[in-house]
């Protein structure tokens, strides 16, 4: 859905006197008596919203870095989306909302976005961008047909989507009826490193292109945080002034600004794995069933240098083996152990890993050469051959992985790097930034006239200190940053019931499982289901549900587990089945949003702690200690509450919603710490009884005797 407005200029004018918005007339719209009440059915004025708008029309009009945190039921993309409407439409400018989640993205634009333009009677074009490996390449679709075996099990899959072209507006993945194979996929979208740009025969059908030049014309653009940081990295190397993967903006706003910094380091890891690497070789050259293809024949007819093809060959074979014997000896240096990181440590020997990135690095520097002589060879007219720019294209990716080789072998000489091994479907190498503070500073708060950041879950203890320095924003002068709390409307005092047995056990006591496994099926019963149950870890997680599988089911209470299905689905069938429970690890701890009956109980195994082990995580807290500060109070604890806030969120989506959070891990009670937790949460009832007497009482406030 797109919402047409004026025209809009799509440049900006620097000499534009931009025209402040009337807040009390904003304000009247979202009061009794406006237009949102005349609109909704039931209208409650919200006195938090109208706080929270007023902050962020401050924040339009003088240029400022507002950080706001907003309680569930407060109405906060209300609060943001009408000044941003009203912004966009009298100073002919472009905004862009940023999301953690496609979820988010999704009702943003398909609900929110409509609403607001009826309570502003303003009408502005919209869009809502995803990244590009969201889309289908219309030319790597092609080619997949062209080679693909007859009788390969994907050519049930390739005939249902030549169908799908044939209607579709989009090119868009959630738009068709029956989800891929990842593997098909992978090779099918239009992801940056298959695109061809100008040069491809598609690009006048192209769905990411038609994307583009409807963003241009666009005045909001709803993107998730991690497109966002794809745009962000083009603009620090080309300007703020120029048409990235986005078209230009001045003014940005953050929903679920909690999850910036984890979005970031995500997107500016690099990371190098046999399948990446293998990828760009078998563009070069491949091999199968006899048949033989690749650019490298391509580059053969038309290269003086026709006689380095044998060598290539024959090194692109020697690197396959070489990346076989990494796998080999990194599976032998981390044993049993999932993530490892390459540091100063006597209980690990990197030295094979490192003699097998050296040889690997050496391949790449001669197929390097070898590509680069083939190139040379290639008169100026036939460079402009498609096969020649693609070749070229492909060239600096594997100058990208030899690179990658030589910063992992140093590693000691990037002090602001953390590099690290992880276990998956792949074995992957990364090199992660240490702090993203100063980037996020350079890239995000301080070239943005204002940044909007709101969320539910940003403050500590009533300060947004922690949230504020690991992002950056500490770097900006005090004037420039407006912060506050708008307070959850919803009735917690009354309708919650946070519980923690007094016979329980703390998290790092002896035999913590059994103790879980024993009181869940009683805690699961009290409520007769209607459970969300989130763990710290998948493994606690399986054997608690195995602990409780049988004997829930006899009492008519169906469970279900991540990793058993696609999320959304899991998400589904809990909803409908409302005896049901829901066993979930970190990614079930937000963005399940299940208001009334169906969840009516959640309870938080664990203490959300980050794991000591997992590598990123270990290098900031030994920076930390470095330095002289706490890693625990400064970081491990700050992280904790965050999260658990957001698990805490998951039972209270509306007013009328009630239910109680049982919390397994007594350490919330007998640890100092405790009180941080407890001080972050809106004021419920408190439980601290025995086990029998909890199940006793949630019993009773569910009315399910």
């Amino acid at each position: 859905m797109i919402e047409l407005n004026d025209s809009f200029e799509n440049e900006y004018d620097e000499n534009h006197i931009e025209i402040p918005l009337d807040t009390d007339n904003l304000v009247n719209l979202i009061s009794t008596g406006g237009a949102m009440d005349c609109l909704t059915t039931n209208f409650e004025q919200r006195d938090a919203q109208i706080e929270l708008l007023k902050k962020i029309c401050q924040s339009f009009n003088e240029d400022k870095i507002g950080v706001f945190e907003a309680g569930t039921g407060v109405g906060k993309s209300f609060a943001y989306l009408i000044p941003a409407i009203i912004w966009a439409k009298q100073n002919k400018e472009r905004i862009v909302i940023s999301t953690g989640t496609i979820n988010l993205q999704q009702q943003i634009f398909e609900k929110d976005i409509p609403f607001a333009q009826k309570i502003t009677g303003t009408k502005i074009k919209s869009l809502l961008v995803k990244g590009r490996q969201n889309y289908i390449c219309l030319r790597r679709f092609n080619e997949t047909v062209n080679e693909i075996d007859l009788f390969t099990e994907e050519q049930e899959e390739l005939d249902s989507l030549q169908e799908w072209l044939k209607v579709t507006k989009s090119g868009d993945k959630s738009d068709l009826s029956f989800l891929p194979s990842e593997s098909l996929w992978q090779k099918i979208n239009s992801e940056t490193d298959g695109c061809r740009g100008q040069h491809c025969p598609y690009k006048e059908k192209c769905f990411v292109m038609k994307v583009k030049k409807e963003a241009a014309s666009a005045q909001l653009l709803v993107v998730n945080h991690h497109l966002l940081f794809a745009d962000i990295e083009m603009r620090l190397a080309n300007g703020y002034e120029n048409q990235a993967v986005l078209p230009p903006y001045k003014k940005l706003i953050f929903d679920e600004a909690h999850g910036i910094e984890n979005s970031a380091t995500s997107f500016f890891s690099d990371c190098f794995n046999r399948f990446s690497l293998q990828k760009q070789l078998r563009l070069i050259y491949r091999s199968r069933k006899g048949n033989k293809a690749g650019l490298i024949f391509a580059l053969e007819t038309l290269s003086t240098e026709e006689s380095c093809v044998g060598d290539l060959v024959n090194q692109i074979a020697l690197l396959e083996s070489h990346l076989t014997e990494l796998e080999d000896v990194t599976e032998k240096l981390m044993n049993k152990n999932l993530s490892i990181r390459i540091h100063d440590n006597p209980k690990y020997d990197y030295s094979e890993v490192f003699d097998s990135f050296n040889l690997i690095s050496a391949d790449l520097l001669v197929i390097n050469r070898l590509i680069g002589s083939l190139l040379n060879g290639i008169s100026d007219e036939d460079k402009k051959v498609d096969s020649v720019w693609e070749a070229t294209t492909v060239l600096h990716r594997l100058e990208s992985f030899a690179a990658f080789c030589v910063n992992f072998i140093h590693w000691d000489e990037h002090p602001d790097k953390v590099f690290w091994i992880e276990k998956g479907k792949f074995i992957n190498y990364y090199q992660t930034p240490l702090d993203m503070s100063s980037l996020l500073h350079k890239g995000v708060f301080e070239p943005f006239s204002t940044v909007v950041c709101t969320s539910a879950t940003l403050g500590i203890a009533s300060n947004f200190n922690f949230w504020m320095r690991k992002n950056g924003v500490l770097f900006e002068d005090s004037k420039r940053i407006l912060q506050d709390f708008f307070e959850s409307p919803f009735p917690y005092n009354k309708n919650v019931m946070l519980a923690i047995p007094a016979d329980g056990k703390g998290a790092d006591e002896f035999n913590f499982q059994s103790y879980v496994e024993d009181v869940l099926p009683r805690l699961i019963r009290s409520s007769e289901g209607r459970a969300l149950v989130l763990f710290t870890s998948y493994e606690s997680l399986k054997s608690a549900y195995d602990a409780c599988f049988s004997g829930l089911l006899r009492s008519g209470i169906n469970l279900y587990k991540q990793g058993d299905d696609d999320r959304f689905r899991l998400l589904e069938k809990f909803k409908k089945d409302t005896h049901s429970v829901l066993f979930g690890t970190y990614s079930f701890w937000e963005g399940v949003d299940v208001p009334g009956d169906a969840l009516s109980h959640v309870i938080i195994v664990k203490l959300p702690f980050g794991v000591p082990s997992d590598p990123v995580f270990a290098a900031r807290s030994e920076a930390i200690t470095k330095r002289g500060g706490s890693s625990f109070m400064e970081l491990s604890v700050p992280e904790a509450v965050i999260k658990f806030r957001q698990g805490f969120g998951r039972l209270m989506r509306k007013s009328t919603d009630k239910g109680v959070v049982t919390i397994l891990d007594k350490r919330l009670i007998t640890k100092r710490y405790g009180s941080i937790f407890i001080n972050s949460i809106p004021h419920t009832k408190v439980c601290y009884e025995s086990i029998s007497l909890i199940c006793s009482k949630i019993q009773n406030l569910l009315d399910t005797n």
